[in-house]
């Protein structure tokens, strides 16, 4: 991130739609998905986000209990506004509430009924908006698109090459982003679609960065029926396990759990050496029974000497997800006498978060001595195991 402080970002989820399309007895935002309402896995992605300082949901007046019950227990969380009666006016009446000394540098908006974006993408959109004043998510269009005229007939085919699809969140420098809706109400414009559109209008260059295909909507009835069936659907559930050791050698810190933690001594290592993300890596493959890290990643091969070892961890990610999966948990424990884990905890569990995809709730990260026994008693290096659950299709096989 560029010229922006980690501790001045806030998220602004939009909140306050009926979401008649969706169908069911509640808004679309309320309804269960996986066991717990949409809203709230949409708020645990920006709560659990290290560089997000708080998260400010703007709310329907007649959804005040929904919504308690949706942020129950979620840190971050500030007390809810009323919105409006467009998207428009309700992202207003977020920023208006923001306003004052308190008021952050950066805001990203984003839409209650997107619960799948990752923590790379708010991450990707918070750099963005270090950038400039405005900065959203899109993706390349690959459908070829229409214009069509009042009687249903192709009035003309456009040139998808320079046509995007635009996703949240969306990411704004606040003074310029709330100056830019003012203006807007004070002309009497209040149909703008998005925040972009109101930066647009008022004359702002708004950049892109790259979206995710995951990053969906749900807005129709056959969203939410398919979004439950990607849980429904899952029911072969796997554990496996990993186990890591490296020697101490010289340096002056060692990495665990992708976080660089100051030490006396470095970790030997073909790659860098992080016991923790080795153990993970092998834990996932070992769910997949889809060997180990060293056939996937042979210490002979030059090309990884040195390497950051959150490559290898991604690569064990994407097959989870290529075998049509999604990870559950993970649980780490790290083996030492020093140096000392429970300083860097959080800190792993964001970066592991970040890497994976996979939300903080669902990271433990703990760390244990050997009582001063064995090479790990003597402080000659440190060990690692872990744990992995998967979920994956019915009738998946090898």
């Amino acid at each position: 991130m560029t010229g922006t402080s980690a501790t001045n970002c806030v998220a602004i989820v939009v909140a306050a739609g009926r979401g008649s399309r969706a169908g069911g007895p509640l808004p679309k935002q309320y309804q269960q998905m996986g066991g717990e309402p949409v809203l709230r896995r949409t708020l645990r992605l920006f709560c659990e986000h290290p560089a997000v300082t708080a998260v400010l949901a703007v709310i329907h007046s007649d959804d005040s209990g929904l919504f308690a019950d949706a942020a129950e227990g979620l840190p971050k969380i500030l007390a809810p506004v009323s919105g409006g009666a467009t998207r428009q006016d309700s992202v207003r009446a977020g920023l208006e509430a923001l306003a004052g000394v308190e008021a952050p540098a950066v805001v990203l908006v984003h839409d209650a009924a997107r619960p799948y974006a990752t923590p790379d993408l708010i991450s990707r959109a918070i750099a963005a908006a270090g950038d400039g004043d405005a900065a959203i998510p899109v993706l390349a269009v690959t459908d070829t698109v229409k214009r069509v005229d009042a009687t249903g007939v192709v009035a003309e085919t456009l040139d998808r090459a320079v046509l995007r699809a635009v996703q949240t969140p969306q990411a704004f420098r606040y003074a310029p982003l709330v100056a830019a809706h003012r203006a807007a109400a004070d002309s009497g414009v209040t149909t703008l679609t998005d925040d972009a559109s109101v930066m647009e209008w008022a004359g702002y260059r708004v950049a892109t960065f790259a979206g995710e295909t995951g990053n969906i909507k749900l807005t129709t009835a056959e969203d939410m029926s398919r979004a439950a069936a990607t849980f429904a659907e899952l029911p072969d559930v796997r554990t496996g396990t990993g186990f890591d050791v490296h020697a101490f050698g010289p340096g002056d810190h060692v990495m665990l759990g992708g976080v660089a933690v100051p030490h006396g001594f470095g970790l030997v290592g073909h790659s860098d050496a992080d016991v923790g993300l080795h153990a993970l890596t092998d834990a996932l493959l070992g769910a997949l029974c889809d060997g180990d890290i060293g056939a996937h990643f042979p210490p002979s091969d030059p090309q990884w000497k040195g390497a950051s070892s959150d490559r290898f961890l991604t690569h064990a990610v994407e097959k989870v997800k290529a075998r049509g999966g999604r990870i559950a948990h993970l649980d780490l424990t790290l083996i030492c006498e020093a140096p000392k884990v429970g300083p860097h905890r959080d800190a792993i569990r964001a970066e592991i978060a970040r890497i994976t995809g996979v939300p903080v709730a669902r990271i433990s990260v703990k760390a244990t001595t050997t009582e001063k026994l064995g090479f790990t008693g003597r402080r000659e290096g440190i060990a690692a195991m872990a744990s992995a659950t998967i979920r994956l299709p019915a009738g998946e096989e090898i």
